[in-house]
C-alpha cells in the first residue's frame, strides 16, 4: 500500500494530488489508491459524523426544518464559508437578473454536498450530448453516449443505483446493463399520481435512487425513513463519505480543513505544486505527478482564478477566458395544491417517482425542457403552518392538519439551461473570506429559453391540477436554485473555448484535471450527480494511463 508522505513541516508529496473530497474526488481517489498509488486529499471543510448530525437534525427548530434547512445540521469551519440559507450569509455575491435564484446551498465538508442530496441518480439522454447539431442550441460534446455509457454503469455500480429495470420505465432506455439494484418501491402517493397523469400522456416514472433496496456494500437497506433530505439516519442512502472510508483504507491520506489557495506550474506548464491553508492559517505545500481539482462547480472555478500566476495571468486553465464562464443550474419552481383525493404523501423516501414526458422533444429548438418530481417530503410541516394561519385550535386544529397533509401536493419542477459565457463566475473586488481569499460573484440570467419553457410547464401544470379537482393551486413565481451546478470549466474539443477535453484534462497543463460538473456541456434537466460521477470515473481511467507512462 503505497501512501503520500509527510516531511517535518507537514508538506506532502504524492502521485496524486485530489482537491475536493465530494463523491467526484473521493471515487477518482478510491481507484487510484486501489491501483497502488500514493493519493493526497484536500478538504477545505471539517470531518462529520452521521450520528451527530442526525441527532442536530431532531434538534433542529420548527422553522429551519420546514423551511427546508438542510445545511444547519452539519459544522462549517469557520475557514472555508459555504453558501447558507439559514441565516444567509453573503458569501457568494450575486447579480443579474436571476442572481437571485442562483442562491445554491452546498457543503464544505468531508464527503461533499452528497451528505443532504435526494440520490435521484439520473443519466442525460443520449441526444442530450447532441443538442447543437439536433436542435441547433447550446453546445455539442467531445464524446458521444456511447462513450459515457460504460462509466454510468460503474458509476451506479459504485454508487449502489436502484432504478427499474422495465426499458418502458426508464429515462432513457438505452443501457448496456441493468441497474444493481431494483427501484424503491413506490408509496401509494406515487402510485396514485401515475394512473391519474400517466393516462394523459405525462409519463411518470421511478427516480433511480443512489440508496439500498437490499444490503449493497456495506450499507443497510432502505427502511422509508423521509428525512433523506438533509441526513439518512441508517447509512443506506449513497453518501460521497462512502467512498472516502474506502479511499481512505487503500492507502489514501485525507487532511480535512486543508483550503487550497495556490497552484504551481513549471517551464511547460506542467502543475508541480498545491498551497494550502490548515485550521491553523499556515501554509503547507503538496507536490505530485498529477492533480485533480474535484471542487463543486464554483469552488473549482473560483480556485482556478485565485491561483492565477505569472505564466497563467487569468488564471490556471484560463487561456480560453473560459473558466467561470457557462454556469448552470436547473433553476426551477414548485406547484403546490390539495387534490380532491387524499394521497398521503410523505411515506419513504423523499422523492420517488418524476414526470419525464416533457423532458424531450422537437420544442427543444426554441424552450427549455422541464421535469416534474413529485415531492414525497411529509406534508406535516407546512399543512401545520397552514392551519394555524387559519386560526384553529384543539381538535378542529388536529384535523385540518391531518386533512391538508393527506390531501397536500407539492411538484417540484426544474427546468434545463443553455450554457452562456455571459453567466459567468468572478473573483470580488471588494469581499474576502476569513483567509483573506476572494469571495465568489456570479452574474446569471437564465435567458429567454428557460422563460419559455417556464411557460410550457405552467400551462401543463394547470391541466395536471384540473385531473385532481385542485383547490388552493398555486405555482410559485421566483425561480428558484436547485443545487445542480454545472459549468465553469466547460468541455469541448477546441482550447480555443473550452477548459478541458472528453477526459475532463485541461487543454493548458497536461497533468490537472478538472473531473465533476465543471466541464458539462449540456445540462439536461435531470439532476447531475451521477453525470458527474461518470464523467469522475473517465477521467480516473486517463489519470491512470498517464501515470502509467511516467
Amino acid at each position: 500500500m503505497k501512501k503520500a508522505v509527510f516531511d517535518s513541516d507537514g508538506n506532502a508529496t504524492a502521485d496524486v494530488v485530489v482537491v475536493g473530497s465530494g463523491v467526484v474526488g473521493a471515487m477518482i481517489a478510491d481507484q487510484l489508491a486501489g491501483a497502488g498509488h500514493a493519493v493526497l486529499m484536500l478538504e477545505a471543510g471539517p470531518r462529520i459524523q452521521r450520528a451527530q448530525a442526525v441527532e442536530n437534525w431532531r434538534n433542529m427548530p420548527f422553522a429551519n426544518r420546514v423551511g427546508s434547512d438542510f445545511q444547519g445540521l452539519f459544522p462549517q469551519s469557520p475557514m472555508a464559508p459555504a453558501p447558507l440559507y439559514f441565516p444567509p450569509n453573503n458569501y457568494v455575491g450575486l447579480s443579474g437578473p436571476d442572481g437571485q435564484g442562483f442562491q445554491q446551498g452546498y457543503l464544505r465538508v468531508v464527503g461533499g454536498t452528497t451528505w443532504h442530496w435526494a440520490a435521484s441518480s439520473w443519466r442525460h439522454l443520449p441526444v442530450d450530448l447532441r443538442m447543437k447539431s439536433t436542435y441547433g442550441v447550446g453546445r455539442d460534446w467531445p464524446i458521444s453516449y456511447d462513450d459515457l455509457e460504460p462509466y454510468y454503469c460503474r458509476a451506479e455500480e459504485q454508487m449502489g443505483v436502484a432504478g427499474p429495470n422495465d426499458p418502458a420505465q426508464q429515462s432513457p432506455s438505452e443501457r448496456s446493463k441493468p441497474y444493481p439494484m431494483d427501484m424503491v418501491p413506490w408509496s401509494y402517493g406515487d402510485k396514485r399520481f401515475a394512473e391519474v397523469v400517466n393516462a394523459h400522456g405525462y409519463r411518470s416514472v421511478p427516480i433511480p435512487q443512489g440508496r439500498s433496496t437490499r444490503p449493497w456494500n456495506g450499507r443497510p437497506t432502505c427502511c422509508g425513513n423521509n428525512n433523506c433530505q438533509p441526513i439518512c439516519p441508517i447509512g443506506a442512502m449513497y453518501n460521497g463519505i462512502h467512498h472516502v472510508q474506502t479511499a481512505e483504507a487503500k492507502g489514501t491520506a485525507l487532511l480535512p480543513e486543508a483550503v487550497a489557495y495556490r497552484i504551481d506550474t513549471d517551464a511547460n506548464n506542467r502543475i508541480t505544486a498545491v498551497h494550502w491553508y490548515d485550521k491553523d492559517r499556515k501554509s503547507h505545500k503538496a507536490t505530485g505527478r498529477q492533480f485533480v481539482i474535484a471542487c463543486n462547480s464554483l469552488e473549482t472555478p473560483r480556485l482556478l482564478l485565485l491561483a492565477a500566476n505569472d505564466r497563467n495571468p487569468k488564471g490556471i486553465a484560463n487561456s480560453s477566458d473560459q473558466v467561470g464562464r457557462n454556469m448552470m443550474d436547473h433553476s426551477g419552481f414548485h406547484c403546490t395544491f390539495l387534490a380532491s383525493e387524499p394521497l398521503w404523501i410523505g411515506r419513504g423516501p423523499a422523492q420517488s417517482s418524476c414526470l419525464v414526458g416533457p423532458r424531450d422533444g422537437a420544442f427543444r429548438s426554441e424552450y427549455s425542457s422541464n421535469k416534474m418530481i413529485l415531492n414525497n417530503i411529509t406534508r406535516v410541516g407546512p399543512a401545520t403552518q397552514q392551519a394555524l394561519k387559519m386560526g384553529l385550535v384543539g381538535k378542529a386544529l388536529d384535523e385540518e392538519i391531518r386533512r391538508r397533509a393527506a390531501f397536500g401536493v407539492d411538484l417540484s419542477i426544474s427546468l434545463e439551461p443553455l450554457p452562456d459565457p455571459n453567466n459567468r463566475l468572478t473573483l470580488s473586488t471588494t469581499r474576502r473570506d476569513p483567509l483573506g481569499l476572494a469571495c465568489p460573484e456570479i452574474h446569471y440570467d437564465v435567458g429567454d429559453y428557460v422563460r419559455k419553457g417556464a411557460a410550457a410547464a405552467h400551462k401543463q401544470l394547470e391541466h395536471i391540477g384540473s385531473l385532481f379537482g385542485a383547490t388552493e393551486f398555486n405555482i410559485t413565481t421566483a425561480l428558484n436554485a436547485n443545487n445542480h451546478i454545472m459549468g465553469g470549466t466547460i468541455m469541448g474539443a477546441d482550447a480555443k473555448d473550452s477548459v478541458v477535453d472528453g477526459d475532463c484534462r485541461t487543454h493548458d497543463h497536461d497533468n490537472l484535471w478538472l473531473p465533476g460538473g465543471g466541464p458539462i456541456p449540456s445540462a439536461s434537466v435531470v439532476n447531475s450527480t451521477l453525470t458527474m460521477a461518470a464523467l469522475g470515473l473517465k477521467a480516473a481511467d486517463a489519470i491512470g494511463r498517464a501515470l502509467a507512462k511516467g
